[in-house]
């Protein structure tokens, strides 16, 4: 799977940033991103994504994972948007 905006994306194994903290809110089904000024609530699927953004996992395996997951294919172009969001507010690494 390549990115249609930078194929080097596929190699890249995203990781959040030390000073966020991803955690899981069953009541609410859904996740918030904590850090040291406040915290950010998360729909399901950005937790999922963010979950797996634990700098051991290619963008591809994570992409796949997240297609078993949700029982859904051609997930890539939404992952890939969610993390260059991601980046923008600098969750990510």
């Amino acid at each position: 799977m390549n990115s249609p905006n930078n194929d080097s994306n596929t190699s890249q194994r995203p990781r959040l940033r030390t000073m966020f903290r991803l955690h899981r809110e069953f009541v609410q089904d859904g996740y918030v991103l904590l850090y040291p000024q406040g915290s950010i609530n998360l729909n399901p699927s950005a937790g999922e994504i963010l979950a797996r953004c634990d700098g051991t996992r290619e963008l591809d395996d994570i992409i796949d994972e997240l297609e078993d997951l949700f029982g859904a294919s051609d997930l890539a172009a939404d992952v890939y948007r969610f993390l260059d969001h991601a980046r923008q507010r600098g969750w990510l690494e």
